[in-house]
């Protein structure tokens, strides 16, 4: 078995253990990689990709060039983290009815500049709302929907939890934050009184004229905030506010993996926290990670060697 064989056999183990179906994985992978080895090469090249996708018996008028270019991406993520001369192929070399948004990961880096960003916005009022529900959105990983949705007596200051009622799949949950976050909202909360003493809504974020806020006016601020500091600059896809609930799914999972925690354990508890109905769904962000990729493949391999011994 080559090398690359092995990488593709770990793959689909990872990611069957993951709850994915893989079928057609299981079918055209190692056809891929009989190719890639047929041809030399030791690990995803983007003209290998290419060349397979639309082989002479691909039929350029189904969709099969198209999935055999997701499964070669796919396993090219995969590899990224194991071998740094793995070239992931872009989207977009192989026509496609359908495209699923390639998540944007922001670094620190990334989420300070845009805070930084928000507390510079024209009103001091605009700039509390959008830095303190941005903030929010980064260190809760919460729908921007859930937090438009937040009234003042959501948020328990006792028990420190906010509390977000019927959300997506009109389920309810308590959503655990952490000190800093209930310092922040009530910094905001007390500036938001000075501004409106007669409040109009019980709304917990409002705008300057004292409304619920409305999520074009979120994401027309946070788009600008983006464009305005680069941020996402040369991606692959241009990062969308729903990008803070990614990444702040990735990093839980890989500060999980360097702690040695029991990821599939601890999965669940995520997946509630995040409001998911199933943690399949929850696993899907590995894939937007290479580095997330990686630690869950050295967890896969290190329990597959000690199992051997």
């Amino acid at each position: 078995m080559s090398a690359l064989a092995k990488a593709a056999a770990d793959y689909l183990r990872l990611r069957n253990r993951l709850g994915h179906d893989l079928a057609e994985y299981h079918r055209l992978l190692p056809r891929f990689v009989a190719f890639l080895d047929n041809a030399g090469l030791v690990t995803v090249t983007v003209a290998a990709a290419v060349e397979w996708a639309n082989a002479p018996e691909v039929d350029p008028s189904t969709t099969m060039a198209a999935r055999r270019m997701t499964i070669a991406r796919g396993f090219a993520r995969h590899l990224a983290g194991l071998d740094p001369r793995t070239e992931i192929p872009p989207f977009g070399l192989v026509a496609s009815w359908r495209r699923r948004h390639e998540p944007f990961i922001f670094s620190p880096a990334d989420i300070d500049t845009l805070l930084t960003g928000a507390q510079s916005l024209r009103t001091r009022f605009a700039s509390a709302t959008h830095h303190t529900l941005l903030g929010l959105l980064a260190a809760t990983g919460m729908r921007v929907g859930e937090a438009i949705r937040l009234d003042r007596g959501d948020v328990d200051d006792t028990d420190a939890v906010l509390t977000i009622r019927e959300s997506k799949f009109g389920k309810s949950r308590l959503v655990p934050v952490q000190a800093s976050v209930l310092t922040a909202l009530h910094h905001y909360a007390r500036r938001r009184d000075e501004v409106h003493r007669k409040p109009t809504t019980v709304s917990f974020f409002v705008s300057i004229r004292g409304n619920r806020m409305v999520y074009p006016t979120i994401h027309a601020v946070f788009r600008n905030l983006c464009d305005s500091a680069g941020i996402g600059t040369g991606a692959a896809c241009p990062p969308r506010i729903h990008d803070l609930r990614r990444t702040f799914a990735v990093r839980t999972l890989i500060g999980w993996y360097r702690a040695g925690e029991d990821v599939d354990a601890r999965l669940p508890v995520l997946s509630t926290y995040l409001g998911h109905r199933d943690p399949r769904w929850t696993y899907w962000y590995l894939s937007a990670a290479p580095e997330l990729l990686a630690l869950a493949a050295h967890r896969l391999e290190s329990g597959r060697e000690a199992s051997t011994r």
